[in-house]
């Protein structure tokens, strides 16, 4: 069991690390989900840097909930917000190749999530993300610091000062520092994306398990070209 001493010595060593990193990183932004790790993550950067530029994926099929609370933290936080959005809207998009998340959801994802976040990334050289080695067994080796390759060769330098965090550490520091969190948590979801690719999780031991069904475990964003 993790003790409350312990998730302390773990937030001061990531708060360290960010505010010596950041004290010199070039072009720095953030991504956010607007889920725990991500709140937790842009509390700490906006201690250093208080107009860090933000970036949520606006895919048009988000919950409401999650709309709602973007733009209630966006405002209380006073946060430098990107909405970044698909080059087609949902409805250009069903109208020429249907409820692509219900028939192909990477083709769905590869639209509205990572081709519009992947050209966003290319005006930044530092990216801070809330991901945790926890999440998912596709994240296992995931590292606190890591050079990560954009399609068109550009290099950007990762970072995800929560990697070794469990979820009792994220919700621990969201409690000492009074951060409100997505209310779709209190109707028990553990992963939060898309109102149609997201459902109540079905294995108690994953939290990524009502992601797509089941069906696969990343969107693609965190996948680097090879």
């Amino acid at each position: 069991m993790v003790s409350a001493s312990d998730a302390t010595d773990l937030a001061a060593t990531a708060q360290k690390f960010l505010a010596e990193y950041l004290a010199t990183a070039p072009s720095p932004c953030v991504t956010c989900s607007f889920q725990a790790e991500d709140m937790v993550v842009v509390h700490m950067v906006r201690a250093v840097l208080p107009d860090v530029p933000v970036i949520f994926l606006e895919t048009g099929y988000h919950f409401a909930e999650t709309i709602a609370y973007r733009d209630r933290m966006a405002a209380e936080w006073k946060l430098n917000l990107f909405n970044v959005q698909a080059e087609m809207s949902v409805a250009e998009q069903e109208s020429k190749f249907g409820i692509l998340n219900q028939t192909a959801p990477d083709r769905c994802c590869g639209i509205r999530k990572v081709e519009p976040l992947f050209r966003a990334l290319g005006g930044y050289e530092t990216w801070l993300t809330g991901l945790r080695r926890e999440q998912s067994k596709s994240r296992t080796n995931l590292q606190v610091e890591e050079d990560f390759t954009l399609p068109g060769g550009k290099v950007l330098r990762k970072l995800s000062p929560l990697a070794e965090w469990t979820a009792r550490d994220v919700w621990q520091y969201a409690e000492a520092h009074n951060i409100p969190l997505l209310p779709l948590y209190e109707k028990g979801y553990t992963s939060i994306g898309c109102e149609p690719c997201t459902s109540l999780p079905f294995d108690s031991n994953d939290p990524r398990s009502g992601r797509w069904s089941g069906k696969k475990l990343e969107c693609g964003i965190h996948i680097q070209a090879q």
